[in-house]
């Protein structure tokens, strides 16, 4: 192999490092907020008055997550009127109790909606979702992920980029917490992933853009009049990935949506163990991989688990084969040049995890393992492609063929 070719062997991971430094547009930052309305919480409506936003959070047994949320939530500054609904979606904790003993604070009300049942062919967040948009009264819905922590200028902020962006949809990238080494490790390949297929973040997308709307169903902001302009919830009641669906449907309908960067404002801890992120990303990631990708249809699950171990996998792997098996044997490592394409891809590839890690909040050592980290979530990613949806766990529910199967 002449060095002409070594360096042809270099180009895919050169190239791909280029793109991922460069081919990337992030979400922009929030503005500063509006002025604080003259009205104050709780004051009668006037035609002058800001509108009003019901906050809806959607909780099953969150014992250990719903007080921060709260919180964070009942702190809100600087924002218009709003009132908080907890749905309660049969939770066999103390979720209930706990949302029922916590203040109000700067909220005009605090309510915990008791879930009902759920119908056939609808997944349980969305149920829970179109439940309390169902008893909210305010002509703005936020809906937000029990797991979600908020900072008090967060709301006036993002109702202020809602107005500047004319938009009828906002959503957030926020600060991801990562407590475990396991979460630190595969979480950043994961969120790559999402990166390298919505590359531009940064626009507002209305219309026949549409297959390039996605939205994070930690925090979602959404007028009232689109959102029951296109059914509210109980249009992507069988989804499993209904906030990706929710987003498109939205702009297939001719609303606005926009995506903004919070990461000094909105936090969350999705998963607390390497068990279950391993099971909350099966559940999402083949339905989720198929409809950001309308046009590859069956064959984007394959190509995503080939480009894992093709791109970070291979590499690493005829590196250790071409240095371990002959030191085990008392020989010196193989010199020959596939050794050196294997040892250069390989350290190209940590330089650029080392930075995607950083990007994350992370730490650069993590780099040194992204071999592993590829490999967790090529895992996943065969896995979710073999079950698809005829069986999804999650939540202590389990669902077949889209119904809940009853125990």
């Amino acid at each position: 192999m002449t060095g002409a070719l070594l360096l042809a062997g270099l180009l895919p991971w050169i190239a791909l490092g280029a793109a991922l430094a460069f081919g990337i547009r992030e979400p922009r930052p929030l503005p500063d907020p509006h002025p604080a309305p003259p009205d104050t919480p709780g004051a009668p409506d006037t035609p002058d008055a800001a509108p009003l936003v019901s906050i809806i959070v959607p909780a099953r047994n969150e014992e250990t997550t719903i007080t921060r949320c709260l919180a964070s939530l009942t702190t809100f500054e600087g924002a218009p009127p709003f009132e908080l609904l907890i749905v309660d979606d049969r939770s066999t904790d103390r979720t209930a109790e706990i949302a029922r003993a916590h203040p109000r604070g700067s909220a005009t009300r605090i309510s915990v909606v008791e879930g009902e049942p759920l119908p056939d062919g609808w997944f349980g967040k969305p149920w829970a979702c179109f439940q309390g948009a169902r008893s909210a009264r305010g002509e703005i819905l936020l809906f937000v992920d029990a797991d979600t922590r908020h900072h008090p200028e967060l709301l006036a902020r993002t109702l202020a980029a809602l107005d500047e962006d004319r938009a009828d949809v906002l959503s957030l990238l926020g600060e991801q917490e990562m407590g475990t080494p396991g979460e630190r490790l595969v979480q950043p390949h994961v969120f790559l992933l999402i990166g390298m297929r919505y590359r531009q973040l940064d626009r507002v997308l209305e219309g026949d853009a549409w297959t390039e709307a996605i939205a994070n169903g930690q925090f979602v902001l959404v007028r009232r009049n689109a959102y029951e302009a296109i059914g509210g919830h109980g249009a992507v009641r069988g989804e499993v990935v209904e906030d990706l669906r929710l987003a498109q449907e939205l702009v297939r309908a001719g609303f606005r949506l926009t995506l903004r960067e919070a990461r000094a404002f909105f936090s969350t801890r999705m998963y607390t163990s390497l068990p279950d992120l391993v099971n909350g990303w099966t559940k999402n990631v083949a339905i989720g991989a198929r409809q950001a990708s309308t046009r590859l249809g069956p064959i984007v699950l394959p190509g995503i688990l080939a480009f894992l171990l093709l791109a970070w996998v291979l590499p690493p792997v005829v590196l250790l084969a071409l240095t371990v098996r002959p030191a085990l044997s008392g020989a010196l490592p193989d010199p020959s040049p596939l050794l050196a394409w294997s040892a250069l891809v390989t350290g190209m590839s940590a330089l650029i995890w080392a930075g995607v890690h950083l990007r994350f909040g992370g730490r650069a050592a993590y780099a040194l393992l992204y071999p592993a980290g590829a490999s967790v979530v090529a895992f996943i990613v065969a896995r979710s492609w073999l079950r698809g949806t005829r069986r999804i766990e999650w939540k202590g529910r389990t669902y077949t063929g889209g119904r809940e199967a009853v125990p």
